[in-house]
């Protein structure tokens, strides 16, 4: 929709797109934000950013209601049958840390131990969720300096020849270009992407720590109605009062 509008304002007055291609200006403006990200951070985090984009963008992440329900669910099967009765549930729990969890209360661990490796895998979850954003933010930072800079280099380029003047308005559109490039990626599409990155992050955190309180709420033996309660916790009240699972 962006693109669309963007793309609309060039056609309204009988815009011509090939003012707007430029390709000295995409690589000072692409390839200089990149460098400058190599140079920031490590090559782990600029090439883990590849895989995070990919899951925030395209992986699916369970509903609370549906969350909620199956851990109700789980907790009264363990209850009447049995922790190794859940093992027939982890191909239908979907979510990869749900199965970690669960995996970990059919091995028999204790709660403290179930706790502390889940704990450190939110923990580490945000770090690298972290970096991407991170990174997101810093191109977007950098992008619009970049064009700044391919803009100098256009006018200093324009300048040295003053002696033309027909020449001028070209080559003053041409540098402008860069300024137009840098701001286009900054607010279309990097800091855009690190926003989504932070919200994704919230959310995902506040899945597992839903199902780590729940597995623990399971480990423990509570019932089904306590484990609700105790998943609700994490919940507004409006968003109580619209979430009642079966128990």
């Amino acid at each position: 929709m962006g693109l669309g509008c963007i793309v609309a304002a060039v056609m309204a007055d009988g815009g011509q797109f090939g003012l707007f291609f430029n390709i000295p200006a995409i690589v000072v403006v692409i390839g200089g934000s990149v460098a400058t990200v190599f140079v920031h951070f490590s090559l782990s985090q600029v090439f883990g950013i590849v895989g995070v984009l990919k899951k925030t963008l395209f992986n699916r992440m369970p509903g609370e209601q549906e969350l909620i329900q199956k851990l109700v669910d789980y907790s009264a099967i363990n209850r009447r049958d049995g922790a190794l009765a859940l093992e027939q549930q982890l191909g239908s729990a979907g979510e990869p840390f749900l199965v970690k969890s669960l995996q970990m209360v059919i091995d028999g661990q204790s709660e403290q131990a179930i706790q502390h490796q889940l704990a450190s895998e939110i923990t580490h979850l945000e770090e690298r969720h972290s970096d991407g954003k991170k990174i997101m933010d810093f191109l977007g930072a950098s992008c619009p300096a970049l064009g700044m800079v391919g803009t100098l280099i256009g006018l200093v380029q324009m300048f040295s020849h003053m002696d033309d003047p027909k020449s001028i308005g070209a080559g003053m559109a041409a540098a402008l270009v860069c300024t137009f490039y840098g701001a286009w990626f900054a607010n279309l599409f990097f800091l855009p992407m690190g926003g989504k990155l932070g919200m994704r992050s919230k959310k995902e955190r506040l899945i597992r720590e839903m199902i780590l309180e729940g597995v623990l709420g399971i480990v423990r033996g509570d019932s089904p109605t306590t484990v609700r309660e105790r998943m609700q916790a994490f919940l507004s009240s409006r968003h109580r009062e619209q979430l009642k699972p079966r128990v």
